[in-house]
């Protein structure tokens, strides 16, 4: 499995978060305290929104995000509103650049924590599912990949939850035809440059761990000696795999078959089922 961080709000340096909390990603790739696995080394990536650009910038490389220079200098450089950070831990599919996440497709950045269970047994009908004029674009051997592309072909782009429930129930439907018991298990962050979509699902309703960070006005209140607080805007957010550290009150769990919805003014959370 896997570890992810996805941040929409005040620029920051991404190293804020990559590298400089108590519990930061690159410690959880070493150290995952919630993870199937503890150490997270087969590859990472990051995928950042710059302003007045149609396209995120994407990074992604196979080795371990512990020992990676170019993702060290880049990430205490670059500053974004919205970005994505992703460390795997493979479940059987090869460790190479194109497997590594966020995946990107126009506007588009998607990750995932999770699995398809029996991948090898389904991939042929899942992908036969995938729009023709989007498959050619599939680069990687991922499940994860083609979770993506199938969302593009069930209407990512004007309805995401409506898609993302879409390609959920095509997955554990084929799964089921197929003799797998529980097909699917999945946190999915998805973002189109403005708006984050997170969902935590899976087939057996025991989901791997996703949590957001509480409200900024009510954790100022709590720890008005924390600086970073006072220097991010109320609407700031992170959802992530694990806590970032032990601060109190900082940490809400996102609740099991929902998802939420992280955008300026009001988030919202809604219950999730496969279509």
């Amino acid at each position: 499995m896997c570890r992810w961080i996805a941040y929409s709000g005040t620029p920051i340096f991404l190293s804020r978060v990559l590298f400089d909390t108590q519990h930061s990603l690159i410690d959880q790739s070493l150290h995952s305290r919630l993870g199937v696995e503890t150490t997270n080394g087969d590859g990472f990536g990051i995928g950042w929104y710059v302003p007045d650009l149609d396209t995120p910038a994407v990074l992604r490389d196979t080795g371990p995000a512990w020992s990676d220079r170019n993702l060290h200098d880049v990430a205490h450089h670059v500053r974004s509103g919205m970005f994505f950070a992703h460390i795997r831990a493979t479940t059987g599919t090869a460790v190479q650049q194109t497997n590594c996440h966020p995946f990107r497709k126009d506007r588009w950045l998607w990750m995932h924590n999770g699995a398809i269970s029996e991948y090898g047994l389904l991939r042929r009908d899942l992908a036969l599912a995938v729009d023709p004029a989007l498959y050619a674009e599939i680069e990687g051997s991922t499940d994860s990949e083609l979770m993506f592309y199938l969302a593009l072909t069930f209407g990512l782009d004007d309805d995401p939850p409506t898609a993302v429930a879409r390609m959920a129930g095509l997955v554990e439907e084929t799964g089921r035809r197929h003799g797998v018991r529980n097909p699917l298990q999945m946190t999915v962050a998805v973002a189109d440059g403005v708006r984050l979509w997170v969902f935590r699902y899976s087939s057996e309703r025991a989901s791997r761990s996703l949590f957001v960070s509480a409200e900024v006005d009510a954790l100022r209140a709590l720890h008005p000696d924390v600086s970073f607080l006072q220097q991010v805007a109320e609407d700031t957010r992170l959802v992530v795999s694990e806590p970032l550290g032990d601060l109190p009150g900082a940490w809400k769990e996102v609740p099991e078959s929902s998802y939420g919805v992280i955008q300026p003014g009001l988030d919202v959370f809604e219950a999730f089922q496969p279509r």
